[in-house]
């Protein structure tokens, strides 16, 4: 079998390293697994494993024909079967399909805001869906949305996957007092609710004035980032909330904390909890999308509403306190994320079902 993922670029972001992920972990189980990225390289470029044959098509437009092209002479002199498209590149997908007929297209949709599906509407992916062979949703609600909206009727739920990675050369050090640090892993986006957690953070510092948050994700620099430094700023949170921004991977930051929270207004199966997990850290997030699938009880996690400011404050001061309930609750998470979400059940899984679905199975129109 020969396989390659397609994704739009590679900045840190939960669709752009999944494609890695997939890419990375096909290379131990396939004959060619490949990588190609259509329009901005970054990050997550390093991350790529040596043996992934990788292509970057620099495209310039949403219709660039020299991209396709090139995508396609990748395609045909790697005799490729699947291209598995990420995301918004399913567009580039089927542009290089109608010039190359027996290629297999899977759309994987990583779609984060989950709260009313019913107004997420696209004519372009719908009318595209007629030619993908399988579609993968992260979550459940997504499978549904799927299966009465496209025109595809081979559509698999697989939540994602973590791939233990260590290889990063950046070093940071962190800010702070040691064994005594908050983290939180998310882009400067509306939706992953900073803010909020701004206003825990000064409730923090009064009770536990030597404890500190650090913040990763990419800085959009729009009104939202402008409205979050002001804020730290307003509530004099500068010796107590650091924002370092997109690093190249978390897993040297994440072994220098002891908390990580994750206080989203919306989310469809985070790949920063199972992170947090696979470093054995107690994990304190909203109760949004799926993350119910990952933190299942208190004992492996705390679940709170959103924008509860009451209950992310008291789980918040029950950890700083409770050492040992941080440490066995960290065991807990990680144990239950290497059972279910694997890279080897998925990737398992996942092969399984290319090759005993044919891929078959359409709506009409």
């Amino acid at each position: 079998m020969r396989i390659v993922q397609m994704i739009d670029s590679l900045e840190a972001g939960g669709a752009e390293k999944m494609a890695v992920n997939y890419a990375n972990a096909l290379t131990k189980n396939i004959a060619f697994s490949g990588l190609v990225v259509t329009r901005k390289e970054g990050q997550l470029l390093s991350q790529i494993n040596q043996n992934v044959d990788y292509l970057f098509l620099n495209k310039k437009n949403k219709i660039d024909f020299k991209a396709v092209f090139k995508l396609r002479k990748f395609l045909k002199n790697n005799k490729v079967d699947i291209l598995h498209a990420h995301s918004s590149s399913f567009f580039t997908a089927v542009l290089v399909k109608l010039t190359l007929i027996k290629i297999k297209i899977i759309w994987h949709d990583h779609y984060g805001i989950n709260q009313d599906l019913r107004l997420r509407k696209s004519l372009i992916l719908k009318y595209s869906s007629l030619f993908f062979k399988g579609v993968i949703s992260v979550n459940t609600a997504l499978k549904d949305w799927a299966v009465s909206y496209l025109l595809c009727s081979n559509v698999k739920y697989f939540p994602n996957f973590i791939e233990d990675f260590y290889a990063s050369n950046q070093k940071i050090a962190l800010a702070g007092e040691e064994g005594k640090r908050i983290i939180c892993v998310a882009n400067l986006r509306p939706q992953k609710n900073h803010l909020f957690l701004l206003d825990t953070a000064n409730l923090i510092k009064d009770k536990f004035p030597d404890w500190s948050f650090h913040l990763f994700g990419k800085d959009f620099k729009d009104s939202y980032s402008a409205e979050f430094f002001d804020k730290i700023q307003d509530l004099q949170l500068c010796e107590t909330v650091f924002f370092y921004g997109s690093i190249d991977d978390v897993s040297n930051v994440l072994t220098q904390c002891d908390v990580a929270v994750l206080p989203s207004l919306s989310e469809g199966l985070p790949l920063a909890v199972l992170e947090y997990g696979l470093h054995k850290l107690p994990v304190i997030a909203t109760n949004v999308g799926e993350i119910k699938k990952i933190i299942t009880s208190e004992n492996n996690g705390v679940i709170i509403e959103a924008n509860n400011t009451y209950q992310f404050t008291q789980a918040l001061t029950d950890l700083i306190i409770q050492k040992d309930k941080r440490v066995k609750m960290g065991k807990n998470l990680n144990e239950f994320i290497q059972l279910n979400f694997s890279e080897v059940s998925i990737i398992k899984n996942y092969l399984s079902w290319i090759n005993s679905s044919n891929f078959a199975g359409r709506k009409s129109l």
